[in-house]
């Protein structure tokens, strides 16, 4: 008798994961290892967000909470949502879980069925697709290349559409692009929603205050109002807050899908952690004027690294509108070999040379769905990225 689900023959563990932990051993056997794999921001947690759960801490508030979110949050979540998007939500219509992987997840496994497709733009998250096979739905994939600034078309979005179609998920800025839709173009991807009302769509928003050169972040409810019936608006506080540790994501959408989360979350981990919950009342309430900031230092660290990286021979590395990735193109150096006799044939084979033979981890680009592309993230100091890249054109370099 087999003792593991089939269902785990469906999925992969998450290759970014992966590639954060092998540049973590590799660095605790003594290699000099550069690792650009991770998603999260270098600065620390605000001070008054920190002072905020030690406060929780000391005034008791470490018991159970409501399944899906104290009512200090959601109400934070409300006026979030009114102040930044201009979208009214009740906190009935609201679910808070531990990080928004477990949001995204808890939506999947309330409304998919085996049949049911999920629309992915690709490149996608890496957990996109998996956890829509987990939850027994099929993905598919609509692919946009450098050629289109990796944003899909409206025309494509219809192409993809089908009676079976339950989602489109939808990222801007993207992780692992750093591509934005600008109002018009996501106004012609909404347009195309309001001619399938069996189609809805969960929004993946936890890029929106980091953008750059004046680009605006919009979520469709907000853009096509019309939507709103239809749509799981997604956040977190992980990126914008720097509190990636603290695993508090957040949706808001009709209130009979997020009863339905509500009901998975109450068989799986119950209420996200208490204290960090006040903590995140405290980061949507609290001062904001240093996300500002931090995305101005983002932008900094994404023209070095484009700079550099446009440089190194075979690669072309396209100018992100937000987040704090870039996703290059390696199309010139398919084909040829590494000083070490490595046949470069795909952009895995590519970012495993480059972590043997110059010690910079990066993430492959199959992983996302599109290649031959790797994914920096720069969220690291000038210094590192300066290291980093000049290794990678050392590599390109000497590539024959």
């Amino acid at each position: 008798m087999r003792f593991l689900s089939a269902t785990l023959d469906r999925v992969k563990p998450s290759p970014t994961i992966a590639v954060s932990n092998l540049a973590m051993e590799l660095k605790a056997r003594g290699r000099d290892v550069i690792s650009l794999g991770a998603g999260e921001p270098d600065f620390d947690t605000p001070d008054s967000i920190k002072a905020a759960a030690k406060a929780a801490i000391d005034a008791g508030r470490t018991k159970y909470t409501a399944v899906d979110g104290i009512p200090e949050l959601k109400a934070a979540i409300c006026a979030k949502f009114a102040r930044d998007n201009r979208l009214t939500y009740t906190p009935d219509q609201v679910s808070v879980g531990t990080g928004g992987k477990q949001v995204l997840y808890n939506a999947f496994m309330a409304t998919l069925n085996p049949g049911d497709e999920v629309i992915l733009p690709a490149p996608y998250w890496v957990s996109y697709p998996d956890m829509v096979l987990l939850a027994g739905g099929t993905p598919v994939t609509v692919a946009a290349g450098i050629d289109t600034a990796f944003k899909i078309s409206p025309a494509q979005l219809e192409a993809a559409i089908s009676p079976k179609t339950k989602w489109l998920i939808f990222n801007s800025p993207s992780n692992p692009t750093g591509a934005g839709y600008s109002r018009d173009e996501l106004k012609g991807l909404t347009d195309v929603l309001m001619r399938h009302p069996h189609v809805w769509v969960l929004t993946d928003d936890m890029y929106e205050h980091i953008a750059f050169d004046g680009f605006t972040f919009c979520t469709p409810a907000e853009v096509e109002p019309g939507l709103y019936d239809r749509t799981l608006t997604v956040n977190g506080v992980s990126k914008a807050y720097a509190m990636t540790g603290w695993r508090i994501g957040y949706a808001a959408g009709p209130k009979a899908l997020i009863g339905a989360m509500r009901k998975v979350q109450s068989q799986s981990t119950s209420n996200p952690c208490t204290i960090s919950q006040w903590a995140a009342v405290e980061a949507l309430n609290g001062p904001q004027d240093f996300l500002k900031d931090n995305a101005r230092l983002f932008q900094r660290r994404r023209d070095l690294v484009v700079d550099l990286l446009n440089t190194a021979p075979g690669v072309t590395c396209p100018v992100p509108e937000g987040a704090f990735y870039v996703y290059p193109s390696i199309a010139g150096c398919i084909g040829k070999t590494t000083p070490k006799g490595v046949h470069i044939t795909d952009d895995e084979t590519f970012a495993t040379a480059l972590l043997d033979e110059e010690g910079v981890a990066v993430v492959f680009g199959a992983a996302f769905g599109v290649s031959p592309n790797f994914r920096v993230s720069y969220a690291t100091d000038e210094a590192t990225l300066t290291e980093a890249c000049t290794r990678i054109r050392r590599f390109c370099a000497a590539l024959t």
